[in-house]
């Protein structure tokens, strides 16, 4: 069979990529992990996906070329990887190349594996065709490698064993305590002491957004009347909003930054970080009120609904970094060309706020950002605020139908259960903040997709492409959607929806709980069996599954009564304790889940024909520990302590602080006077 046929039939885009190369590859499968152990062949694995900018160029450069590919086919059985598909590989010699080089991973990543063990031996990232970067040559890497394998088994024997030692100490829990406020302050402590003040965001180049530390940070500004965390969310949010990491002209934020600066991002957009910095862009307004986070979430989620969003509902995963064979070429902008555009008043305005006044910032083309604030353009011009802003919008709107016109990035359209959920939450929150029904209609829109598609059996499914869904879900798809699953049902009740939350509790406890520790493996019981079954703590590009897992089974244990899932979520917390010990801030979603804990958790659930009016009193202002949920007289069949909650002549309103719970409410202006009661230093 020609090789490409392999990856061609595969539902992964990244995959049939590279089904024209003239390498012999194969999915991760059992038949090219049985041709390896016959042959004694060690195996090239090779992981990337779809939007990865130097996935391509590895692929041109080397996947593409005839002489290596007749290299790589003759010595290795060659496996590829879409790290998107398949987490669970990709964490594994993720960790493994971390393990051997002493050096963080990324993508691609090539590494070099035993037949039989599967257990890396060598192994980087990028590797150039011929030495340059102070790296080695690919074809002389391969030959190395595979000449490595052929004279030296007992040092690698002794390798395998070394590693898998290394392993199993990591697999092996330390003693589990309970973590307390201190941790609290050790994390918040380290992110303060991260912060650029200068710019905003964590750290040096290259920049990410880091949304689950700012959604905890945003915790502490409700928390604690500390001004440092209001100072952080408020001016990193603010600088990735004017800075070029944000598509100026079609909304949306791209992966990562590669200044300090937030000018020039890494281009691809990434449905997974769009998803929280909605959510979180929504929230932070509640507390800031600055209009800009505003204009933020309406256009992110306008370009999430216009161009990411499945007719069938489903949310597409991401779009390429490049586009005609180059990075950023669809984002960026001749300045003669966008002067012929514009009328002379709208360029004068937008040169001066885009910074085409400036020297060329990309490769001797202009990228977008927000070189000089519009106020302070309107008074260099001696223009009116309205009139600028007026300017600003036709000229937007000018740039954005003639950029429409040129070739479009790669949209890698597999829809991914986890992702999804990410963005499910983020435009359900939003929508709810905002009063906007389309940004609910297209949370609900996929929430159902999910639903109708990828649950199988009483099983969820991780992926769906070109009607197939497939993959064993791993613990973030059924975290992640509970999580969303409850944020849905604040913007609208429909008890079919916590019904289903409560089911994937079921099975999340079922087929993820380590029984002897506490807390979550990445993969199900009967999960295909890999070298090493991660228990994921620290933050990757997204939330930790256990932090998230602690937090949704936390609210769902108080809103449904639920000891099991409480102390399902306490156990979690116990077997993170040490983990978060090491780096308090690389925990972000297991401090937000532990400092939720340390605060009387509130639930409110309103019946009567009033109950929208009264729940969007509830939640009109920011609250992290306050969950509210107006349930229509007609919906019925309630689970858990839910069903208590009966509708009556009047509207009610049925609060319970912690564990203990308050007389029935029929007015608005005592439940208010009861949540009034509630408020913190920071936020009363």
């Amino acid at each position: 069979m020609p090789a490409q046929n392999r990856l061609k039939n595969e539902t992964s885009p990244y995959l049939q990529q590279h089904a024209d190369n003239p390498v012999d590859w194969y999915p991760w499968c059992e038949e090219a992990l049985t041709l390896a152990r016959n042959a004694d062949k060690p195996i090239l694995l090779s992981v990337g996906y779809s939007a990865c900018h130097w996935c391509h160029v590895m692929a041109h450069e080397s996947f593409e070329n005839l002489e290596t590919a007749k290299i790589m086919n003759d010595l290795f059985v060659n496996i590829k990887v879409d790290r998107e598909e398949r987490p669970d590989i990709d964490k594994i010699y993720q960790l493994a190349h971390q393990l051997l080089t002493q050096r963080p991973g990324g993508w691609p990543l090539t590494m070099f594996l035993t037949p039989d063990s599967h257990i890396p031996y060598f192994g980087g990232t990028y590797f150039p065709p011929q030495q340059r970067y102070n790296m080695p040559g690919f074809a002389s890497i391969l030959q190395q490698a595979a000449e490595y394998y052929k004279r030296q088994k007992d040092a690698i024997s002794e390798h395998n064993a070394a590693f898998e030692d290394t392993i199993l100490r990591i697999a092996t829990p330390q003693n589990a305590d309970q973590p307390d406020s201190t941790l609290v302050d050790l994390a918040t402590r380290e992110m303060t002491n991260d912060f650029d003040a200068d710019h905003g965001g964590f750290g040096q180049a290259p920049k990410f957004p880091h949304a689950t530390n700012l959604e905890f940070l945003l915790g502490r500004c409700f928390y604690s009347d500390e001004q440092m965390p209001k100072m952080i969310v408020s001016y990193s949010l603010e600088s990735m909003a004017k800075g070029g990491i944000y598509d100026q002209i079609g909304g949306g934020f791209c992966r990562y930054s590669v200044d300090e600066r937030w000018n020039i991002p890494h281009f691809e957009k990434m449905l997974y970080d769009n998803g929280p910095l909605l959510g979180l862009y929504a929230r932070s307004w509640q507390v800031f009120h600055d209009p800009l986070f505003k204009q933020i979430v309406l256009d992110t989620a306008e370009w999430v609904i216009r161009d990411m969003q499945d007719p069938s509902g489903g949310y597409y995963s991401s779009l390429d970094a490049d586009s005609e064979g180059h990075e950023g070429k669809f984002y960026v902008w001749d300045r003669s060309e966008v002067e012929s555009l514009l009328g002379p008043s709208e360029y004068e305005l937008v040169s001066l706020h885009f910074g085409l006044s400036r020297p060329a910032n990309f490769e001797g083309a202009w990228h977008l950002y927000d070189a000089q604030a519009l106020n302070e353009v309107a008074t260099t011009l001696n223009y009116e605020t309205d009139r600028a802003d007026v300017l600003l919008r036709a000229a937007r709107k000018k740039l954005f139908l003639h950029r429409a016109q040129r070739i479009h990035p790669h949209r890698d359209e597999k829809i991914l259960t986890a992702w999804n959920a990410l963005m499910i939450k983020g435009m359900a929150s939003a929508g709810r903040i905002f009063n906007q029904p389309q940004m609910v209609d297209s949370a609900q829109s996929a929430f159902d997709f999910i639903h109708d598609t990828l649950w199988v059996n009483g099983r969820l499914l991780a992926s769906y492409k070109d009607g197939k869904a497939h993959l064993n879900a791993y613990l973030d798809d059924y975290v992640y959607l509970i999580d969303a699953a409850l944020e849905l049902l604040q913007a609208r009740w429909r008890t079919r929806d916590i019904l289903w939350a409560q089911a994937l509790a079921e099975r999340l406890l079922e087929q993820f709980e380590d029984p002897s520790n506490g807390g979550f493996f990445f993969t199900s019981n009967d999960h295909e069996r890999l070298i090493h079954r991660p228990k994921p703590m620290i933050e990757e590009s997204t939330a930790a599954g256990n932090g998230v897992a602690a937090s949704v089974l936390s609210r769902l244990g108080h809103i449904l009564g639920n000891t099991d899932y409480l102390k399902a979520a306490d156990r979690t917390l116990k077997a993170s304790a040490s983990s978060i010990r090491q780096i308090p801030s690389g925990h972000g979603a297991l401090i937000t889940a532990l400092e939720s804990t340390l605060h009387p958790y509130q639930t409110v659930v309103i019946r009567g024909a009033e109950c929208e009016l009264w729940k969007n009193a509830v939640l009109e202002d920011f609250h992290p520990g306050r969950i509210c949920f107006a349930i229509p007289d007609d919906e019925n069949g309630l689970p858990g302590q839910l069903a208590e909650r009966v509708p009556g002549a009047v509207t009610t309103a049925y609060v319970c602080s912690g564990g203990a719970c308050l007389a029935p409410v029929q007015t608005l202006s005592e439940l208010e006077e009861i949540l009034l009661d509630d408020g913190c230093p920071a936020m009363g």
